[in-house]
C-alpha cells in the first residue's frame, strides 16, 4: 500500500456494505452461539490462552446463554482472512491483533501497536481512561466493526537472528517477519519484510524463506521453536512496546443481541486483556532463563541501530497523517502517552531504579 495515496473510501464501500447483510448467528436452545476465527492457530501459547480466556468468560457471565465457537486459524477460513470473513459475514467474530488489517486502515495499528508507542500500562490508560476505545469504535464503524482489545502480550522481543545485527546497514536485503507499521519501518532500513502468520514462522526459518523474525517474547517463541534455528536473541524492540489483541464483531450481529449480551462481550473481553497480560509477564521471566541456560545468545541493539530506527518510524508514520482518522488517533494517543510519561517518570521508574539500588 501506498501510505502517501491511501484511500479510505473503498475500505468504506465494503466492509459496512457487507455487514448489513449479515446472516443471524447461530440460535440453538435458546441460547446464542457466535462463530469467532482467529488469526492463531489452536493451542498457540500465549495468543490462544487469550481466545479461551475470552471465549469462556462470555460462556460463564452469561449462563451459557451466550457461547463461543473458537476457531484456529485454518479451521475456516486463513489467518490473515479473519478480518474479511467477518465483514462478509462468514463468521460472527474475529480475534487476532488488529495491525494485521493495516492494508485495511493504517490506524487499525494504534489497536496493536506502533513504533515507539505505548507499554501495556499506557495502553491501559488511554483505552480505558481516555479516548482509546471510542476511537476503535469509531474506526470499527467504517468497516461495520464493532472492535474491543482482548489480550496484550507485554513488550515484544527485538526479534531472534542467525547472526548479531551491529549496524542499520545489516537489514538491508535480510528477510524479516514483520506485521505492522514496525515492519514498514524496517523497510525503509531495507530488509525485505513479510507479513506471516505465527504458525508459519517456524517452517519459514527452517527452510531459508526467512532470514531472521520477531514473534511475541521468551516464552511464546519458545514454544515456537525458534531457539531452534537461531542463536542471537535480542528481548528489547522497538515495534510492540506493549501489544494488544483484540476481538472484532460483525456491528450488525452486535447489535442484535440483548444489552445484557454486549455488555458480556464488553466485559469479557477487558478481562481477557488483563489477563493475558499476567500471563505473558508470569512466563516470560522464566522462559528467557530457559533460553539463555540452552545456549541462546541475549543481545541489545546499538544507539546506532536505535537512532535508525526512530528515523524511520518517523518517516512512516507521518507519511500517513494525510488521513485525518489516523492523525486523530496519532494524537490522541501520543497526547495520553505525554500525560502518562509525566508521572509515571518521576514516581515509578525512580521508586523501580531505587529499590534496585537498595534491595538489590
Amino acid at each position: 500500500m501506498d501510505r502517501r495515496s491511501f484511500l479510505r473510501t473503498s475500505a468504506l464501500g465494503g466492509g459496512a456494505a457487507a455487514a448489513t447483510s449479515l446472516a443471524a448467528p447461530a440460535i440453538a436452545q435458546g441460547g446464542t452461539t457466535l462463530t469467532m476465527v482467529t488469526t492463531w492457530p489452536r493451542g498457540l501459547a500465549g495468543v490462544w490462552d487469550s481466545v479461551e480466556r475470552f471465549s469462556n468468560s462470555v460462556s460463564a457471565m452469561s449462563g451459557g446463554s451466550l457461547t463461543i465457537d473458537a476457531k484456529g486459524a485454518g479451521e475456516l477460513v486463513g489467518a490473515l482472512e479473519s478480518f474479511d470473513a467477518v465483514t462478509s459475514g462468514q463468521a460472527d467474530i474475529y480475534h487476532g491483533a488488529d495491525y494485521y488489517w493495516v492494508g485495511q486502515h493504517p490506524a487499525w495499528a494504534y489497536f496493536t501497536a506502533v513504533p515507539f508507542g505505548m507499554t501495556a500500562p499506557e495502553m491501559m490508560v488511554w483505552y480505558y481512561a481516555g479516548e482509546g476505545m471510542a476511537l476503535h469504535h469509531e474506526l470499527g464503524e467504517i468497516f461495520g466493526i464493532r472492535p474491543f482489545i482482548a489480550g496484550q502480550t507485554a513488550a515484544q522481543g527485538g526479534g531472534w537472528f542467525r547472526s548479531p545485527v551491529t549496524s542499520p546497514d545489516d537489514f538491508k536485503g535480510l528477510k524479516f517477519r514483520m506485521p505492522g507499521l514496525g515492519g514498514q519501518a524496517l523497510a525503509e532500513l531495507g530488509a525485505s519484510v513479510q507479513n506471516i502468520p505465527g504458525g508459519e514462522i517456524y517452517q519459514a526459518l527452517s527452510t531459508g524463506a526467512l532470514d531472521a523474525t520477531e514473534w511475541i517474547g521468551p516464552w511464546s517463541d519458545e514454544k515456537l521453536g525458534l531457539q531452534e534455528v537461531c542463536d542471537h536473541y535480542y528481548p528489547a524492540g522497538f515495534h510492540e512496546p506493549g501489544a494488544a489483541l483484540s476481538v472484532g464483531v460483525n456491528a450488525s450481529v452486535f447489535e442484535g443481541l440483548s444489552p445484557e449480551h454486549q455488555a458480556i462481550i464488553e466485559k469479557a473481553a477487558a478481562d481477557a486483556h488483563q489477563h493475558n497480560y499476567a500471563v505473558f509477564i508470569a512466563n516470560n521471566g522464566p522462559a528467557l532463563k530457559r533460553l539463555v541456560e540452552g545456549g541462546t545468545q541475549v543481545q541489545e541493539f546499538s544507539d546506532e541501530i536505535w537512532d535508525a530506527f526512530g528515523a524511520a518510524s518517523k518517516t512512516v508514520l507521518d507519511g500517513f497523517m494525510g488521513d485525518d482518522m489516523f492523525a486523530k488517533i496519532r494524537t490522541s494517543m501520543e497526547a495520553s502517552m505525554a500525560n502518562t510519561a509525566g508521572w509515571v517518570s518521576v514516581s515509578d521508574a525512580t521508586y523501580v531504579r531505587q529499590r534496585t539500588r537498595v534491595m538489590g
